[in-house]
């Protein structure tokens, strides 16, 4: 596809990162030379200097003749009226926005339609990263939950510690140990590597463990790799932006929630706006605040501040002080994996959350979901079968019979309102919903092609 991406800052560097290596034609536009200048030299793509919405700009970067364009700038405004240039000049087929002000959000479906404002399809980070943090929060002890068809179906990262009741055991063990629920291990990481899960693979203790489940049944698994914790009821937030905003609205009924914000002018429009969050004008890295709200007993901290330093500092203060978890959101993709596992528990990125979304829209075939993972190495995907035993290569077999390239796994299939777990005798059927774990996102047009129907097979 030839595609052409409006913004190169970290959404829209790590986006060209994922796509330039897949078969696809790819062009960036900025207004900063040298940013464009940085990722001509890593990557094979074009790049435009210039004003991202300006015809004469979009014209010279192949708006003309391209399948896609994706308006990730920091603007909304310039990002919606890239779409309407790209939809009224050059009639471009698939017109993406990242819209980031709830102002717009709140009235989506009257203004982003070809009536209006041409955009096929939106991206709102904020409310992407406040569904995240909220599953996070729904299943103590998870690292990552990814959800599938709907909601039925989960796909769920834990650390297996000593003591869980799997741990020294084999895979295939799992059946006995939880005998009414039927689930399956994606992938196990051991010491940062990918390890192919089979029935004799043995759990070890800190092996960070990928399993599939109906989204009921999360719960009991989890329980036979960790000891389950309670569930959290003292929630502190960090930062009153559209993230932490968005989080205490979606917490305040069910938690107790305290919510710290710099701002005067923001904390008093804060208060104003949430009906059971307690909220304090301060700085979050304040010991004798933390002390006075009585940190040691908050169940979770989380830092969403727009600063990355100051949710790190913030974090590992709260968690000495006797915080039970720590979240931090960061936006320097480089720093998650630096600070995630000490005192910092979860490292959330929300360039992570983002592209996964994009992902969704730029994906050959009926692409539903796609996460990407482990730095955009690993993805999980949503695909749905079409077509029969003569236009698919996936319809009618049995999944052994079905040529996967190596490091991906079919984890479950849904199929109307059943969650199937899949097993080697497990035959897809069209209109299934097939989701996957790719260890390696390298394969991913492999993957593509076996949902593509073909009129070659006929």
């Amino acid at each position: 596809m030839k595609i052409i991406i409006l913004g190169a800052g970290q959404v829209g560097g790590t986006l060209a990162e994922n796509l330039v290596g897949e078969q696809n034609e790819i062009t960036v536009i900025d207004i900063d030379g040298e940013r464009l200048r940085e990722l001509q030299d890593k990557y094979d793509l074009q790049v435009v200097h210039g004003h991202s919405a300006h015809p004469d700009v979009l014209r010279q970067a192949g708006a003309e003749d391209a399948d896609m364009i994706i308006a990730v700038t920091s603007s909304d405004e310039v990002n919606m009226v890239a779409c309407q240039v790209a939809y009224s000049i050059f009639n471009t087929p698939t017109k993406i926005a990242r819209i980031r002000s709830e102002q717009y959000l709140r009235h989506k479906e009257k203004l982003f339609h070809n009536n209006d404002l041409p955009v096929d399809h939106y991206i709102a980070p904020e409310q992407l990263v406040t569904n995240y943090i909220r599953r996070l929060i729904d299943y103590p002890g998870a690292l990552q939950v990814l959800q599938f068809a709907d909601g039925m179906l989960s796909l769920v990262a834990v650390k297996a510690y000593y003591g869980g009741l799997l741990v020294g055991y084999a895979l295939s063990a799992l059946k006995e140990h939880i005998p009414n629920v039927d689930t399956r291990v994606a992938a196990i990481y051991r010491q940062g590597k990918a390890i192919k899960p089979l029935g004799t693979t043995v759990i070890e203790a800190d092996d960070e463990v990928f399993f599939i489940a109906a989204t009921k049944h999360i719960r009991a698994v989890m329980n036979e790799l960790q000891k389950l914790e309670r569930s959290y009821k003292k929630i502190m937030i960090a930062g009153g932006g559209n993230i932490g905003a968005g989080l205490a609205r979606s917490l305040e009924k069910n938690h107790s929630v305290k919510l710290i914000e710099r701002n005067p002018g923001r904390a008093t429009q804060l208060s104003e706006m949430l009906d059971n969050t307690v909220v304090f004008c301060g700085d979050a890295s304040d010991h004798e605040l933390l002390s006075e709200e009585h940190i040691e007993q908050v169940d979770v901290f989380i830092a969403v501040t727009n600063d990355d330093e100051a949710n790190i500092m913030a974090a590992m203060l709260a968690k000495r002080m006797g915080a039970g978890k720590t979240m931090v959101l960061i936006q320097r993709s480089a720093y998650v994996d630096l600070v995630q596992g000490g005192e910092i528990d979860i490292a959330i990125s929300p360039q992570q959350a983002t592209i996964s979304a994009l992902l969704t829209h730029v994906r050959r075939g009926d692409i539903v979901n796609v996460y990407s993972l482990r730095k955009g190495a690993a993805e999980a995907i949503e695909a749905v079968a079409h077509g029969d035993e003569t236009t698919s290569k996936v319809v009618g077999k049995a999944i052994r019979d079905i040529k996967l390239p190596a490091g991906t796994t079919i984890g479950a299939i849904v199929r109307d309102d059943d969650v199937l777990i899949a097993h080697d005798d497990t035959t897809i059927e069209s209109g299934d919903h097939v989701i996957m774990f790719l260890i390696d996102k390298k394969h991913i047009g492999v993957v593509e092609k076996l949902f593509q129907v073909s009129a070659l097979f006929m």
